[in-house]
C-alpha cells in the first residue's frame, strides 16, 4: 500500500463505527464508510465536527451542519491548492488519498525530457489536472459533467495556473476518445478514474467490470510512440489493483516496452496508528 502522509492541510482523525471524521484545514467533517468495519475507541472526538453526512433509508443522504462554516474553502498540498466544499453523495470535491499519485504524476512529467500531453478521463474536479499542470504539462481534462468541469477550472486557477495550457471538455470519454482516434490525435501520459456505474444513451447499465478492458484498450489507440505513463485508478469494490495490473499488462505491453506496479492507497488515522484503504491504482510505464 502507498500511503498519501505529505498533507499538512488535512488528516484522518479517528474512524470506527462505518465512520471517518477528518479535519481539512479548519474544518472537521464526519463522513460514512463502508470499509470501516471496526468499533470507534477515542469516542469523545466524535461529537467535534463542524458537519456529519447523514445517510437516508431511502438511499442518498445529506448533510447536517452543526456548526457555521463557508460554503467552501482551500487547503494546500504542496504549492497545489483545492476547493474543498460539502456536497451531495458525502463528495467534498476532492480525493486526499491521490496525492500519491499526484506525486507519481509530477516525477514522470518533471523527468521527461519531452513535453508532455495528458490526457486526463474521468477528470472530476481536476485533481489531477492541478498536479499535471503543475508540474508543466498539456492537459486534456474530460468529465461528462459541466458542474465539476467548472470546479476543476476554478482549482487551476486557484493554484495560479490559469494560464497553463490546460483544455476543459465537457463529453462523454468513450464518445471523445473514439473521435480523437478518428483525428488522430496521440496523448504521451493517460489518467483513468472511471465510476463503478454508469447509463448509456439508451437507458442501459454500464458496469466497470464488465467494460474495463475495452475501455482501457480504446484509450490505448490515443497514445502517443513514446509514452510516459498510464494511471487506472478505482474505487470499485471488488475491482483489485492486481486485476487492473493485469489489464494495463495484456494491453500496454503489446504495443510497448514497460512495467505496471499495482498497489491500494491509503490514508494515516491519527489516533490509531492504523491506515484507512482508501482505493487501488495501477501505473503503467514505458521502459525507457
Amino acid at each position: 500500500m502507498k500511503i498519501a502522509s505529505g498533507w499538512k492541510d488535512y488528516s484522518v482523525l479517528s474512524t470506527g463505527d462505518g465512520e471517518k471524521i477528518e479535519k481539512w484545514a479548519d474544518f472537521v467533517l464526519c463522513r460514512p464508510d463502508p470499509q470501516i468495519i471496526w468499533p470507534k475507541y477515542n469516542k469523545n472526538i466524535w461529537n467535534n465536527a463542524h458537519a456529519y453526512y447523514k445517510r437516508s433509508s431511502k438511499g442518498g443522504g445529506e448533510w447536517e451542519f452543526r456548526k457555521k462554516i463557508p460554503d467552501r474553502w482551500t487547503v494546500s498540498y504542496g504549492n497545489l491548492k483545492y476547493y474543498v466544499e460539502p456536497m451531495g453523495f458525502k463528495h467534498t470535491g476532492l480525493f486526499p488519498e491521490q496525492a500519491v499519485n499526484w506525486d507519481y504524476m509530477i516525477e514522470k512529467i518533471k523527468r521527461s525530457t519531452k513535453p508532455v500531453n495528458v490526457l486526463n478521463l474521468f477528470a472530476y474536479t481536476g485533481g489531477a489536472t492541478v498536479a499535471c499542470a503543475s508540474a508543466g504539462a498539456n492537459v486534456c481534462h474530460v468529465d461528462a459533467a459541466k458542474g465539476m468541469v467548472e470546479k476543476a477550472k476554478r482549482n487551476l486557477e486557484l493554484s495560479g495556473l490559469r494560464e497553463k495550457p490546460v483544455r476543459f471538455i465537457v463529453d462523454d470519454v468513450i464518445k471523445f476518445v473514439q473521435r480523437e482516434i478518428r483525428r488522430e490525435n496521440t496523448y504521451d501520459a493517460i489518467i483513468m478514474d472511471p465510476p463503478s456505474y454508469g447509463r448509456g444513451p439508451k437507458g442501459e447499465i454500464w458496469k466497470l467490470e464488465e467494460e474495463l478492458f475495452g475501455l482501457v484498450n480504446l484509450c490505448s489507440n490515443v497514445l502517443s510512440s513514446e509514452p510516459v505513463f498510464f494511471i487506472l485508478n478505482s474505487y470499485t469494490t471488488g475491482l483489485s489493483a492486481s486485476v487492473m495490473k493485469n489489464i494495463l499488462d495484456l494491453i500496454l505491453n503489446h504495443k510497448f516496452n514497460g512495467k505496471t506496479d499495482d498497489f491500494e492507497i491509503g490514508l494515516p488515522v491519527d489516533d490509531s496508528n492504523i491506515t484507512l484503504p482508501c482505493g487501488s491504482t495501477a501505473c503503467w510505464e514505458r521502459y525507457i
